[in-house]
């Protein structure tokens, strides 16, 4: 039974392909495997190429066409005897023999005339189902096999893989309003590209969309507004009835694949990977990040719990196992691994993200945001000298803070918060990090309340980069306040109070009045050296601050000697190398200069 085209079945690249590499020079490559992730229509392609071989002609006429749903190795066994006897080339009681005898029979015959066929095994889940099952390589037969599977054992042996992938947005724009005009619908075709758009390009979702609205009567902008609340899963998106003779919906068909792929080496990894993967940016996620002392930790958690670990116990993960567990997934085309482009090496549909969510528990669902929001920090290295790794790791934190930011507040604001707007404004992004923190402070008011120490923070951070992005007077106006809610909530000593000082002498300075921060850095310089010691980085921070406005203000010569001891110092506690220490060599050098010392200045490899 060859399924039938959909309804509205949308021509495609893919057939012009699949025809051009099967038909090429009517014989060419004979066997084609057409695999690709679930849902992206793989089998319609396979029936359009049969039905249209078998009704039209394809090349020559076809004598014989076997259609095969090749779930399990026993289908096809008995496919292949069901043909058989059909044929009248065996007998039904013995199906194996049956099976074999069918292959024999399509091998070409020297002296016989030849016989052209077609044999589409659909839907193959395991490779292993068809070893000693392929149909024999033939000049006048082709075979044709979907399935969801990557293996190497698809290739070869005169074999070619073919990967089906999304619509474009010109295929699923014009799929949905043909399928909607069949009812007599009609959308506006901002809305269709919006949705296509919403649904990833993917057929099976767009057809079952479309099925929605004519079944509901609602319109696009309705059913955008269902996938849009996260409190609806992907199985309320579905229609009563699914159309085109689909046996699953989306949800169930991504299931499958997990579950195979969960019981595949290393067994129990795929599922937990493939959860902590869906609340990460779809476009790419940093192999560093799936592969951090966090993600190993939730991985080994997960076989502990469920009793899949090897050895029976709670061993570390190694970093080997969460990488073959990203193959295996890429194997059942539930995401893309490309570990030569690491910074974006996984990279997933949302709806398989949505569909993976649509499982977790209220708790597990926090429990994995945490694990990712510790990955991602795990992964962010301290000075970020790779841009790309750092667009990557905040592009993710911006999807992760999108689909579980009550976890990032639970019980703290988490620190991948506070990383991402320093980054924003490290990589020169300071009206991106303004607004990131403007963000953060919002969220932070509404979940923590306005007096957490980590709101605090967040509103303090938030001054900051109001004065980076160019308004000194704003930022010294808003870090006034911070600095007396933190006094009130912290008091006067407490490290954070002492930032807020020093932060808002900095931006009284930059606004206008560099007497003002002099004083008020002599006077935290004293106060942070009674609290937290003279060679706290804190307190050597605040003698640079002073020194550069002692500087600014007009003694040139006094911040050069306070500079020069703060090298001294910087170098012993710090290291010669570190950031600090080189900021503040660069800074000698200048001051030496304005206060007219150009020789000493100029010994400085960083004048």
């Amino acid at each position: 039974m060859i399924p039938s085209r959909a309804q509205s079945f949308q021509h495609r690249a893919e057939a012009k392909r699949l025809r051009a590499v099967v038909d090429r020079g009517g014989t060419a490559v004979v066997r084609q495997v057409l695999t690709g992730m679930g849902g992206v229509g793989k089998t319609q392609l396979a029936a359009d190429y049969a039905l249209t071989a078998w009704d039209n002609g394809s090349g020559d006429n076809l004598d014989v066409l076997v259609w095969i749903t090749a779930s399990t190795r026993t289908a096809v066994v008995t496919g292949y005897a069901q043909a058989s006897v059909e044929l009248s080339r065996g007998g039904a009681d013995d199906p194996e023999l049956a099976a074999r005898t069918f292959l024999a029979w399509l091998a070409s015959q020297a002296g016989a005339k030849p016989c052209r066929w077609l044999i589409v095994l659909d839907d193959v889940a395991d490779p292993d189902d068809l070893r000693g099952l392929w149909p024999p390589a033939s000049p006048h037969g082709r075979t044709l096999v979907t399935t969801r599977r990557r293996d190497a054992a698809l290739a070869g042996e005169g074999r070619r893989l073919v990967e089906v992938g999304l619509f474009t947005r010109a295929e699923a724009v014009a799929y949905l309003t043909r399928a909607l005009a069949a009812h007599g619908r009609e959308e506006p075709e901002e809305q269709l590209t919006a949705l296509a758009s919403d649904l990833g390009y993917l057929p099976l979702a767009l057809a079952q969309a479309a099925a929605y609205l004519i079944d509901s009567g609602e319109d696009a902008g309705a059913y955008r507004q269902l996938l849009a609340d996260r409190a609806t899963t992907l199985a309320d998106t579905a229609p009563g009835r699914l159309p085109d003779d689909q046996a699953l919906p989306l949800a169930t068909t991504w299931s499958l694949s997990m579950d195979r792929a969960d019981a595949l080496h290393p067994a129990g990894l795929a599922r937990p990977m493939l959860e902590l993967a869906a609340l990460l940016d779809p476009n790419g996620i940093p192999q560093t990040v799936l592969t951090s002392a966090p993600a190993l930790a939730h991985l080994t958690a997960h076989r502990a719990r469920t009793g899949h670990h090897p050895t029976g116990g709670a061993a570390p993960t190694p970093p080997g196992d969460a990488v073959r567990a990203l193959r295996t997934l890429h194997r059942l085309s539930l995401i893309d691994h490309t570990p030569d482009t690491p910074h974006r090496a996984v990279r997933i549909h949302q709806l398989i993200q949505r569909a993976t969510i649509d499982t977790l528990t209220p708790d597990r669902h926090v429990q994995l945001a945490r694990t990712a929001a510790n990955a991602l920090i795990a992964a962010w290295p301290e000075i970020e000298r790779d841009t790309v790794l750092a667009q990557a790791l905040r592009a993710n934190t911006t999807v992760l803070t999108t689909r579980a930011e009550q976890a990032l507040y639970r019980p703290d604001a988490h620190a991948v918060l506070f990383r991402t707007g320093r980054s924003l404004g490290e990589a020169g992004q300071v009206t991106a990090a303004r607004d990131h923190c403007q963000h953060f402070t919002d969220s932070a008011t509404s979940h923590l309340g306005a007096d957490h120490p980590h709101t605090l923070a967040a509103r303090n951070l938030l001054a900051w980069w109001r004065g980076q992005a160019g308004d000194a007077a704003g930022a010294a106006a808003a870090l006034a306040g911070v600095l007396a809610d933190r006094i009130r909530v912290l008091g006067p000593d407490h490290p954070d109070t002492l930032t807020s000082r020093d932060n808002l002498a900095q931006w009284q300075g930059e606004a206008g009045d560099p007497a003002a921060a002099v004083t008020a850095l002599a006077i935290l310089l004293a106060d942070r050296t009674r609290v937290l010691g003279p060679d706290h980085p804190d307190t050597l921070t605040t003698r640079g601050n002073l020194a550069r406005w002692r500087g600014k203000a007009g003694d040139a010569a006094g911040a050069a000697a306070a500079l020069a001891g703060l090298l001294a110092d910087r170098t012993r506690v710090l290291g010669a190398d570190h950031p600090d220490t080189l900021t503040t060599r660069k800074d000698l050098a200048r001051w030496r200069k304005e206060a007219g010392d150009i020789a000493v200045a100029q010994q400085s490899p960083d004048s």
